[in-house]
């Protein structure tokens, strides 16, 4: 599909500054993980939908570290929310 075109998932690429903005803002009071983002693809639906590819780090267990799918949504002028975070097999 078209990147751009409704629906349709962009390629994952590095975050812009918007990016990372919907990423703060989005894990602003999440704790016990820390999730390092390294790219991101998005999707045009009502609003805009983010998988965030992390780094993450398990702070509370000798900082275990693996990789991690972020996924968030945004409705124009509102907060980012978390909708799904999994944990990766490597």
């Amino acid at each position: 599909m078209a990147e751009g075109m409704m629906g349709a998932w962009s390629e994952y690429h590095k975050l812009s500054p918007e990016d990372q903005k919907v990423f703060d803002e989005g894990m602003e009071g999440f704790t016990g993980v820390g999730y390092s983002p390294v790219a991101v693809a998005t999707q045009v639906v009502n609003g805009e939908n983010y998988s965030f590819f992390c780094n993450a780090t398990l702070v509370s267990v000798g900082e275990e570290h693996f990789p991690a799918m972020v996924d968030m949504y945004k409705k124009p002028s509102e907060k980012a929310e978390i909708t799904k975070i999994n944990q990766l097999e490597y």
